[in-house]
């Protein structure tokens, strides 16, 4: 199958773009107040990360750690807005982040993978009808109570908004319908609807604007935290959020664990901040998604040689080929071709008789290798992407090298060209070992390091 899952780098295949309409969404909370201080109600629930299939996890990262120097981000700040709530969630990691969340009345807990990268949450949506089994934990409506369906002639419906791509139709009961087809022939389609997220008797969402999947080639939903203004974040306030991935392990029987934030970090204090760089909605570049976490990515080290890359093949030219994301919905990093040869031409010097010949894992990776991956890694060394205020991302020489099967080892990077887009995508395997804050209110981006597994106990 192609390289793209059904979770991952869903603005490569279609641009799940700003709608036109206003949504005015309150999340309903309860407070205690003291000393006339008012402090939000905090809760914590899991989050589980389960592996995509061999099938879908063909975006396989490298580990890494960030190192940042002393810069201080000296832009003024806007003061955020009242987080509407504040939570902190633990999750499983191993290919992919899983988030289990409470939805409907009375709720009914749905797996959602994580993803940055996507506006549109949806969920698997079926009855429980003996005759057709549904996916393990699908969402039966009938059992909620602040269930509803959003017609045809409602806005998001209608075929001609703005900046919002989504395939929608009519069906023959005149609800909107949805439909997203992929590159890889995944696919998921349903319903538009509208449901809450309902974390406890006193605390929920109101109806927010979810798919209600009745057939797909997945068993899990999406939780779109896109800038688009029907992801959750938009549609529930939120003002910043921020996780932290730990390394991944493959020993059997054991899956790390990882926190997960919405609303604020108490670790923020020691994250140093680089700007979202962000772009006007006249900017109609066919290549660009103006919705994604888009940064400025200034260059690449491998075994301490800077490779010989111009920072502007890092940024989005006239047609917006070339843009730089933080996913977290995706496995492997991509580069654009002329980052992309530059990398492989680097580990060919290096290891180049190494490399597994005439092998391609998942149609993608090229940079294979048998063998003692620890020795390979020392021949390669640390490898190190680079950003503005003295940033980076380190990958130490450990863990360059990922498992893929068969005791084949593989670096995490592909080329962007076999997803069909001239794009630079920062997956969450390039994110172990870090915290990454997505800082909505000062379009910012906080990176720390930390050792994730730890602070997760």
């Amino acid at each position: 199958m192609p390289p793209s899952s059904l979770f991952s780098n869903m603005h490569f295949l279609f641009f799940f773009l700003l709608s036109s309409i206003h949504l005015s969404v309150q999340l309903n909370h309860t407070t205690t107040t003291t000393n006339n201080s008012t402090s939000l109600f905090s809760l914590s629930f899991p989050l589980t990360s389960l592996s995509l299939s061999t099938n879908t996890a063909l975006k396989m990262m490298l580990r890494n750690s960030l190192i940042a120097n002393t810069n201080n981000n000296n832009t003024q700040l806007k003061s955020p807005p009242s987080s509407p709530y504040n939570y902190k969630l633990s999750f499983k990691y191993s290919m992919a982040l899983i988030v289990d969340l409470p939805i409907g009345t009375p709720p009914q807990v749905q797996p959602m993978v994580l993803d940055t990268g996507s506006q549109l949450s949806w969920i698997q949506c079926h009855k429980k009808a003996p005759a057709k089994p549904p996916p393990t934990a699908s969402f039966d409506p009938s059992l909620s109570s602040t269930f509803s369906t959003l017609p045809c002639t409602h806005p998001v419906c209608k075929p001609r908004i703005p900046d919002f791509t989504l395939p929608t139709s009519c069906d023959q009961n005149r609800l909107c319908h949805y439909s997203y087809f992929y590159a890889d022939g995944t696919y998921a389609e349903g319903n538009l609807v509208r449901e809450k997220f309902t974390f406890s008797r006193s605390l929920f969402t109101p109806p927010l604007i979810l798919g209600c999947a009745t057939e797909s080639t997945d068993p899990r939903g999406i939780l779109g935290m896109n800038r688009g203004r029907l992801s959750f974040a938009s549609q529930s306030k939120i003002t910043k959020f921020s996780y932290c991935v730990p390394t991944r392990v493959t020993r059997p029987g054991y899956t790390p664990t990882g926190s997960f934030y919405l609303g604020h970090n108490p670790n923020s204090n020691t994250f140093r901040y680089i700007e979202m760089l962000t772009f006007a909605r006249s900017q109609r570049m066919p290549n660009l998604d103006p919705l994604a976490y888009t940064v400025a990515l200034q260059g690449i080290r491998i075994g301490g040689r800077k490779l010989n890359i111009s920072p502007a093949v890092f940024r989005a030219d006239a047609g917006g080929s070339g843009q730089t994301m933080l996913d977290s919905g995706s496995e492997f990093t991509y580069l654009v071709n002329e980052a992309y040869d530059k990398v492989r031409a680097e580990v060919v010097r290096a290891v180049g008789p190494r490399m597994k010949k005439g092998y391609v894992y998942g149609g993608v990776a090229d940079m294979c290798f048998d063998g003692n991956a620890i020795e390979i890694g020392r021949l390669i060394g640390d490898m190190v992407f680079e950003f503005e205020k003295g940033v980076q991302i380190v990958v130490p020489k450990e863990r360059v090298l990922a498992t893929v099967e068969g005791g084949v080892h593989c670096i995490g990077i592909a080329n962007s060209d076999k997803l069909g887009a001239a794009s630079n995508i920062i997956g969450n395997f390039h994110q172990q070992n870090l915290w990454v804050e997505f800082d909505l209110v000062n379009r910012r981006m906080g990176f720390g390091t930390a050792d994730c597994s730890r602070l997760a106990k």
